[in-house]
C-alpha cells in the first residue's frame, strides 16, 4: 500500500466528488505534504473535507478536537456510511463503547478519532499518542481558542500542547467565524504564526438576509415561515431567554408546527431527543438559545429567525450559516428591538470582563446594530465585519430588494427628545407617542402632560415612525432605554448637540413588512437544474432515506443529501454505472445503496 494517497482519488472513491470546491484543494494538498495552517471558510464551504481528506491520505491516525458530542457523533455515522475506520472518544460513551473505541485505537484500526479538547490535554491521552503515528491534528471550531472568540471554551487554551509536544505532525485549525483579531489570537494560541493562513470568502449568497424592527413578533414569524418554508427541510428560531423559546415552541406547536425547544436548562436526555429528532431529518421547527447549533451538520435546514439582537456579526453568521449549508437557497431573518440594543449595552456595561474585552465587546455590539438599521447593502456591512470588501451590493438581501428612503429627521428628534426630557425622563415611548399625538388619555391625563409644549406636535407621524425613530436614536446612542427598570427612555450627552441644532439626524422610513425573495438568475437556473421538493421521484426517494436512516438509526442527511436526491430524481440514472457519476455518490454508498435507489427511480418511470 502506498504511504500516501492521492487525494482527488480519495474524493472521489470515498466522497463521491469529481473534484474539490473553492480553495480546498490547496488546503488538502497542504496538509497531505505536512503542512500546517488556519483555515477560515464559511459554514457548508466543507471544511470537513480539507481535514478528512488529507487524514485519509496520510499514513497514521488523523486526531479531529471537536467542542460537541452531538458533532462528534454525527460526522463519525457520516463517515462510517463510507466504510472509513472512525470512532469518538467523549464522556457520553457507555463502558463497554468507551472499551471498544480504546481497544480500535490501541490495534491501530481506526483512521480518525474525534475527541474534545479536555479529552485530548488529559496526560493519559497524549501519553497513547506519543506511541502512535498521527496523520493530523484538526481543531475545528477553532474560535473557541480565542480569548476574543464568541464561544470562549477555556480547555481549548490547551492546545497549545499539540505544537510543543507533536513538533513534525500537521496542525489544521478550521472555523466560519473569525475576525481579524479573533485570527491572530487563534494563530498566537495554537502557534500557527509562520504558517499559511486559508481565507475562502464569507460570502453565502445562496442565504437571503433580512432584518425588520420588532413590532407583532408572532404574525412577523407565521409571515416569514410561509415564505421560507418549503415543507421538506427544518428551521431554526433563535431567542435570547429559555423562557422565550419555550413560549415560541408552544405557540407554534398550537399553529400546527412540530416544533422542539432547546436550551441549557433542560435535562440531557430531552436535550439528545431533541438534537437526534431535529438531526435525523425530520421537518421540524427549532425554537433555542444559543445553546444549540455550534457544529450542527444538518445540511438541509431552509431558514434561521431571530427574535432577539446576537451580541456581534460573528455570532449573527454563526447562527445564521446554520441554514442553506447545501448551498440551496435558504433565508434568514431578524427581528430586533430598542430595548435589546440599550440590554446589550448594559450588560457589557455591568460584565466582569477587563476594560479592553469590554471595549471589543461594545465594537462588536455597534457593528451589529449597524447592520440591523442598515439602509445599504446588509451583505456588505456583515463581510466588512470580517475584514472583507464586497464591490458591489448583494442583490440578496432585503435593503437590495427594496432599498429604504432616508429622510432629514432632525426636528422628529428633537420634538421626541424634547418629550423626553419634559416628562421627566421616567417613561416608555408608548406614553411618549401619546403626548406627541396628543391623546389625552388617563395617564397623560395623571401626570398633566396634556399641558407641556410637546403635547401634539407629532401628530404629522405614525405611532410606527415614532417608535421608528426611538429605536434609531438608540442605534445612534442619543438614547438609553432603563432596562432595569420599565424601559423608561433616557437622552445621553449625544442628545444635547441634536436638541441644539448643532448635529442633523438621517432616519430610514420603516419597513415592516418585507417584499419576497428574489430569484437571481444564477439561483434560479441552479434550483431549475435539480428536482423540485414536488417531485414525487424526488419524494420517494427521501421516503425511502427516512425509513433506511431509522433503521439504521443515523441522521437521514449521512445517507444521502437532498441535492445528491435532488440530482438523482431530475437526472434519472438508469445503471450503477450512471448513478456513481453523481456528486455525493462514493464507491461505498453506491455498492451499499445502488440497487435500491435505482428500483425507485423504476418504480417512479
Amino acid at each position: 500500500m502506498r504511504e500516501t494517497q492521492e487525494p482527488l482519488e480519495v474524493l472521489h472513491r470515498v466522497f463521491g466528488h469529481t473534484g474539490f470546491r473553492g480553495m480546498q484543494e490547496e488546503v488538502v494538498r497542504h496538509a497531505v505534504a505536512g503542512g500546517s495552517g488556519l483555515v477560515l471558510m464559511p459554514t457548508g464551504g466543507g471544511k470537513s473535507l480539507c481535514f478528512q481528506v488529507p487524514a485519509l491520505c496520510r499514513p497514521g491516525l488523523g486526531v479531529v478536537v471537536s467542542p460537541l458530542i452531538a458533532l462528534m457523533e454525527d460526522q463519525v455515522a457520516a463517515l462510517r456510511q463510507q466504510d472509513v475506520p472512525a470512532a469518538a472518544l467523549h464522556s457520553d460513551l457507555d463502558p463497554d463503547e468507551a472499551r471498544a473505541v480504546r481497544r480500535a485505537l490501541n490495534e491501530g484500526s481506526l483512521k480518525l478519532l474525534y475527541v474534545s479538547p479536555e479529552r485530548l490535554v488529559n496526560e493519559e491521552t497524549l501519553a497513547r499518542l506519543d506511541e502512535m503515528r498521527i496523520a493530523l491534528f484538526a481543531i475545528d471550531e477553532a474560535h473557541c481558542v480565542s480569548q476574543w472568540g464568541h464561544h470562549f471554551r477555556p480547555e481549548y487554551r490547551g492546545l497549545t500542547v499539540l505544537a510543543e509536544r507533536f513538533p513534525g505532525v500537521p496542525r489544521l485549525a478550521l472555523t466560519a467565524t473569525a475576525d481579524p483579531r479573533t485570527v491572530q489570537d487563534i494563530q498566537r494560541q495554537l502557534r500557527l504564526e509562520d504558517s499559511p493562513l486559508f481565507r475562502a470568502s464569507f460570502d453565502r449568497p445562496n442565504i437571503f438576509i433580512s432584518a425588520q424592527p420588532r413590532e407583532q413578533e408572532r404574525a412577523q414569524l407565521r409571515a416569514f415561515i410561509r415564505r421560507a418554508g418549503d415543507g421538506t427541510g427544518a428551521g431554526l428560531i433563535y431567542c435570547g431567554s429559555r423562557r422565550k423559546a419555550e413560549q415560541t415552541a408552544d405557540w407554534l406547536r398550537a399553529d400546527g408546527h412540530d416544533s422542539l425547544v432547546f436550551h441549557a436548562g433542560l435535562d440531557p436526555v430531552q436535550k439528545r431527543e431533541a438534537h437526534r429528532r431535529f438531526a435525523r431529518g425530520d421537518a421540524v421547527v427549532m425554537a433555542a438559545t444559543i445553546a444549540f447549533g455550534m457544529g450542527i451538520d444538518r445540511p438541509d435546514v431552509r431558514w434561521v429567525a431571530h427574535t432577539d439582537l446576537p451580541r456581534s456579526p460573528e455570532s449573527w453568521y454563526q447562527e445564521i450559516g446554520r441554514a442553506g449549508r447545501d448551498g440551496l437557497p435558504a433565508q434568514a431573518l431578524l427581528l430586533y428591538g430598542a430595548g435589546d440594543i440599550a440590554l446589550a449595552r448594559h450588560r457589557i456595561g455591568e460584565s466582569g470582563a477587563g476594560d479592553d474585552q469590554k471595549r471589543v465587546e461594545r465594537q462588536r455590539l455597534d457593528a451589529m446594530v449597524a447592520i440591523a438599521e442598515a439602509a445599504t447593502c446588509r451583505r456588505q456591512l456583515l463581510l466588512r465585519c470580517f475584514g472583507e470588501d464586497a464591490p458591489e451590493p448583494c442583490g440578496q438581501c432585503d435593503i437590495c430588494l427594496s432599498p429604504p428612503r432616508l429622510f432629514d429627521g432632525t426636528v422628529a428628534a428633537q420634538k421626541l427628545l424634547s418629550a423626553v426630557l419634559r416628562t421627566g425622563r421616567r417613561f416608555g415611548v408608548g406614553h411618549l407617542v401619546d403626548v406627541l399625538h396628543g391623546k389625552t388619555t388617563a395617564k397623560v391625563a395623571q401626570f398633566g402632560h396634556d399641558q407641556l409644549p410637546t403635547f401634539g406636535v407629532g401628530r404629522d407621524l405614525t405611532e410606527t415612525a415614532w417608535k421608528g425613530i426611538a429605536r434609531q436614536l438608540v442605534a445612534q446612542g442619543a438614547l438609553d432605554v432603563a432596562v432595569e427598570n420599565h424601559g423608561e427612555l433616557v437622552p445621553t450627552d449625544a442628545a444635547r448637540p441634536i436638541l441644539k441644532g448643532e448635529r442633523p439626524v438621517m432616519f430610514r422610513e420603516e419597513l415592516v413588512t418585507p417584499a419576497s425573495r428574489p430569484m437571481t438568475r444564477a439561483r434560479a437556473a441552479d434550483a431549475a437544474a435539480l428536482a423540485s421538493p414536488g417531485d414525487p421521484c424526488f419524494a420517494a426517494l427521501r421516503d425511502w432515506r427516512r425509513r433506511t436512516a431509522l433503521a439504521q438509526g443515523v441522521p437521514a442527511y449521512v445517507i444521502f443529501q437532498d441535492r445528491t436526491l435532488a440530482e438523482i430524481a431530475a437526472g434519472r440514472p438508469d445503471s450503477l454505472a450512471a448513478l456513481g457519476t453523481i456528486p455525493g455518490v462514493g464507491a461505498t454508498k453506491l455498492e451499499r445503496y445502488g440497487q435500491a435507489v435505482l428500483g425507485i427511480i423504476r418504480d417512479c418511470d
